[in-house]
């Protein structure tokens, strides 16, 4: 379907946020630094998140082996979902946990099912907001987004909290279809390019890691609390 893009923009306010009433169909007309923000995927097409072709076509095993995981890790899921990558990480984390993230109900009502039929101990359903995961300060060493961070509405306010909400020096990772490339049949607002996710991330404070393309369509997107000791040294507290 063809759209035009062409529109009067409303005043940005003061998140950076500006709308248009002539946007995407798979948008919502709500843009942050020049990017359309998705619709969210409802807890309607739970079933689709665990269609079996994501093993071969996003390899969760090896998107999660390139996280480099401790044992001991507090993981936030933030999007999670049905948990698909909740509890493949939650045995990775055999001494830590994973706080798997929804703003959906019945998407937490489905985790719930699974975590007493799978009888796992370390996944904890969380219902957060659209401006806030509900997660405890400088609680986690890693926050995971899997193909979600385009659907948010306030992305600004969510990566507020979640860099609020990570041990200094810990990590966020963010995986995301490849927007560079146009032959991956995904809708192109449920893609982003590197620069993109960079540029947004930065605005809240994160310092890029580096940038993985070992998945066959996906970026594995890293970036970094700054630790005590980087921010006494840039407020020059360090003697």
């Amino acid at each position: 379907m063809v759209w035009v893009a062409i529109a009067l923009l409303q005043p940005t306010n003061a998140q950076g946020y500006t709308y248009r009433s002539i946007h995407s169909p798979d948008g919502i007309g709500k843009f942050y630094m020049g990017r359309e923000i998705a619709k969210v995927m409802g807890h309607q097409e739970a079933l689709w998140l665990e269609r079996p072709e994501r093993l071969t076509r996003e390899q969760p095993q090896d998107a999660i082996a390139a996280l480099q995981l401790n044992p001991t890790d507090v993981i936030a899921d933030v999007g999670a979902g049905t948990g698909y990558f909740s509890f493949r990480m939650a045995a990775q984390v055999p001494q830590g946990q994973v706080l798997a993230v929804d703003i959906q109900p019945e998407m937490i009502d489905i985790l719930d099912f699974l975590i007493a039929d799978q009888q796992v101990t370390n996944v904890q359903p969380i219902l957060g907001s659209e401006t806030d995961p509900h997660l405890p300060p400088e609680s986690i060493d890693l926050a995971l987004m899997v193909d979600a961070y385009h659907e948010f509405a306030y992305p600004q306010e969510i990566m507020t909290r979640i860099v609020e909400s990570l041990k200094p020096g810990g990590r966020v990772a963010l995986l995301e279809y490849r927007q560079e490339n146009p032959l991956i049949a995904i809708k192109g607002l449920h893609k982003m390019s590197q620069r993109q996710v960079r540029r947004e991330m930065a605005a809240v404070g994160l310092e890029w890691l580096e940038t993985l393309d070992t998945l066959p369509q996906q970026h594995v997107i890293l970036f970094q609390k700054p630790s005590l000791v980087s921010l006494r040294r840039d407020e020059g507290y360090e003697n």
